[in-house]
């Protein structure tokens, strides 16, 4: 049904294309026509100038032959670019008129999704008054923070900032945390997130302006967990891979029991190890620290074949997969299974393990790394 109406609007728009260039051309006035009376009216106003004496009879033959000049050229040019017109302009509509559409569906077909179907609109209403509610809130109390005479809360302005971050506008976010950032309450979690932000609004590059956010952060509180994240990520930019691993391992051999933000160190850790041929690195064991597979799990995994391996994995990640069925507030555990279907190229069911993560970060500190991990793993993956 949907391919006969594409069929039926592309047969209109080259209708709509052609049919000027079908007409016929006996009703259009071209510049050409007007020759004759130009001709007639220059020679009339010479003879009536003549007649008046205001030329002489040798003026008037020069003005007579330059005139008839000018004309003869002006036909010929026109006559000219008529039959380029003719020759090639016609043509060149006709066969743009009818390629454009069957490149664009050629092209639909091998690098489109035809067989994707899309969300109904009906089914995006909640998501849409979800999001327009955000913005009239967010607007309010921007306005309301604006108008008070003392400047406003630094904690208003703070969660104006990490709304405007949620919704994407980045440049809107650094605004607000700048304003927080000039006061004397400033804490490190302010300059943090302000390095994000700073980051985030130009396409994940810590520019020197968010480096000074960094190490602000860092002078009020050197063990932030997301200021070191922001400072190693900003030598990794300049290549300077060892310095970037240094800080990272550095600061996660500081704790000695698991606390949430360590997952991310690890990922971007054994990231940078892989690419420079570092070791690795694995998060410290301990009563709090998450599940995973036990040593008989490794120890059977490690003399299967490679068939059987790989179910053997994807039984784990079924595993997992359940049991956040049944738990669905751990964060850490949306974020293990975020990252197993990442391994087995699963980019679909990734992308949702990540929103829920996403949503489970709501509730915790807006200085906690893995924020901008997931924000990360998302835009990797298109989500």
């Amino acid at each position: 049904m949907i391919w006969g109406i594409f069929g039926l609007l592309t047969l209109v728009a080259i209708g709509i294309v052609l049919y000027p260039l079908l007409l016929s051309k006996s009703n259009t006035l071209t510049r050409g026509d007007a020759v004759p009376a130009i001709l007639a009216d220059q020679m009339q106003e010479i003879e009536r100038d003549m007649d008046r004496g205001l030329i002489s009879e040798q003026e008037a033959q020069a003005a007579r032959l330059e005139i008839k000049k000018r004309i003869l050229a002006t036909t010929r040019n026109l006559e000219a670019k008529a039959g380029s017109s003719r020759s090639g302009g016609r043509g060149t509509l006709v066969v743009a008129a009818v390629l454009a559409p069957v490149i664009a569906a050629g092209y639909y077909l091998t690098m489109g999704s035809p067989e994707v179907p899309s969300m109904a609109f009906a089914a995006r209403a909640e998501e849409r008054a979800q999001t327009d509610e955000v913005t009239a809130l967010a607007i309010q109390l921007r306005e309301r923070l604006i108008s008070d005479p003392t400047g406003g809360p630094s904690e208003g302005w703070m969660l104006l900032g990490q709304t405007y971050q949620r919704m994407g506008r980045t440049v809107d976010a650094v605004e607000a945390f700048e304003v927080v950032a000039k006061r004397e309450d400033a804490t490190s979690a302010t300059f943090s997130m302000l390095a994000e932000a700073v980051a985030v609004a130009n396409d994940g590059v810590v520019i020197p302006r968010a480096k000074l956010a960094i190490d602000r952060a860092l002078e009020l509180d050197p063990s932030n967990p997301a200021a070191t994240y922001f400072e190693s990520l900003y030598h990794l930019q300049k290549e300077e891979t060892r310095k970037a691993y240094d800080l990272l391992v550095s600061r996660l051999n500081q704790e000695k029991t698991f606390v949430p933000w360590m997952e991310t160190y690890v990922l971007q850790i054994n990231r940078i190890a892989a690419a420079a041929d570092l070791p690795v690195v694995n998060l410290p064991s301990g009563p709090t620290s998450p599940p995973g597979p036990s040593a008989a799990d490794v120890a059977a995994a490690s003399e299967m074949n490679d068939a059987d391996r790989a179910e053997f994995i994807r039984s784990m990640v079924s595993r997992l997969a359940e049991r956040l069925e049944d738990e669905p507030d751990d964060l850490d555990g949306w974020m293990r299974l975020a990252n197993a279907y990442t391994v087995l190229e699963e980019p679909d069911r990734a992308v949702e393990a990540y929103r829920k993560a996403e949503a489970l970060l709501e509730q915790q500190p807006a200085s906690d790394p893995r924020r901008a991990a997931v924000r990360a793993a998302l835009e990797r993956l298109g989500g």
